[in-house]
């Protein structure tokens, strides 16, 4: 597939958009593209069905706003299954814009759409980086913990221990060069701080760590996250995603009950910031976006239920990932890395 665009300045990040991933694509995507392109040194290639991308962008004022539409047909479901999905819709919003970045047209991806497509078309298109199996989602998702990295947030339910090896090396990489953390700490997520606790998949991966030349620290609980004990913590994508989806939904319930308690008590302007950062401190993910990490290109997966200010978010997330030449830099670390882990085969 050869896709071409007219360019951006080159002094401007070129973002390929995925305008009809998302629950509320591509109203709301089209909205955090003007939003992104207004506010930040980026250039956004929104990748959708011409006719309505184009509606909706009639709809804001993109004037003077490096802001390019590139047609593709339809979208991929949630309900389809990824791999199959992209073989039946080749020109799809979230391949067209996988091969934009494939190709050098775009310097990053992001996509509220389908995690398993986005994965799946980064794996295909793109390839994975050397030495590993599987890519994997990861950063920060608690606002009460912005320096802890979580790894794997659910793209992986079912993973072989060496897997978690190197979920936890690109961890690393993404919490010393995104969050500049020196040497980070390296735990596994586990029902116990002792050696002996934990299910079969933890006590291998255990083993394993610890021949590593990770800086591990050993098991670590859910109330770690709190604690600082780890700056990276790693788990499956089953248990991930639901950390994830529980802090969530707690975060929108605590929003709401404390607006309930604190009614009338507060100033209303005082009472919407006060809500607004409670909701904040568990919502990072919905609010940046989480970065692929293992793909050979600058992908963003952000919240399906995202609104226009956090596909801005993500657009961030994803610029700042380009800056730092995050996927370079995890390609050689992550090589140093994997050479003192034992032997997977």
């Amino acid at each position: 597939m050869t896709i071409e665009s007219k360019g951006a300045p080159r002094d401007l990040i070129r973002i390929a958009l995925d305008a009809m991933g998302g629950d509320f694509a591509p109203a709301e995507t089209v909205k955090g593209a003007v939003q992104a392109a207004r506010t930040q040194p980026v250039s956004l290639l929104v990748v959708g069905d011409r006719d309505v991308v184009e509606a909706e962008l009639a709809k804001e004022d993109t004037a003077g706003l490096a802001i390019e539409v590139i047609p593709s047909k339809g979208k991929i479901e949630e309900d389809e299954h990824p791999v199959r999905a992209l073989r039946h819709k080749p020109e799809s919003s979230v391949a067209v814009a996988t091969h934009l970045l494939k190709q050098g047209e775009a310097d990053a991806l992001v996509s509220m759409g389908s995690t398993g497509a986005t994965m799946a078309g980064a794996s295909l298109i793109l390839g994975t980086l050397g030495g590993l199996d599987r890519p994997c989602l990861g950063g920060p998702f608690l606002g009460l913990a912005p320096k802890t990295v979580v790894v794997d947030m659910g793209s992986n339910v079912d993973c072989r221990p060496a897997l978690l090896l190197g979920f936890a090396a690109m961890g690393c990489v993404f919490a010393h060069r995104f969050l500049g953390v020196e040497n980070p700490r390296v735990g596994l997520l586990s029902t116990g701080a002792e050696e002996a606790k934990g299910n079969r998949q933890v006590l291998e991966a255990s083993d394993m760590f610890r021949d590593s030349g990770l800086n591990f620290v050993g098991h670590v609980e859910g109330m770690d996250f709190f604690t600082g004990k780890a700056d990276v913590i790693v788990c499956d994508g089953f248990v991930g995603n639901v950390l994830m989806k529980f802090t969530e939904g707690l975060g929108a319930t605590m929003a709401g009950y404390l607006r309930t308690l604190l009614d009338g008590k507060l100033p209303a302007n005082e009472l919407d910031g006060f809500v607004s950062r409670v909701w904040e401190v568990n919502n990072l993910p919905k609010k940046m976006g989480g970065p692929l990490f293992g793909v050979n290109g600058a992908v963003v997966i952000g919240h399906g239920a995202s609104r226009g200010d956090s596909v801005a978010g993500a657009i961030d997330t994803a610029r700042r990932c380009v800056e730092l030449d995050l996927v370079d830099g995890m390609r050689t670390e992550l090589e140093a890395l994997l050479s003192e882990a034992p032997s997977t085969d």
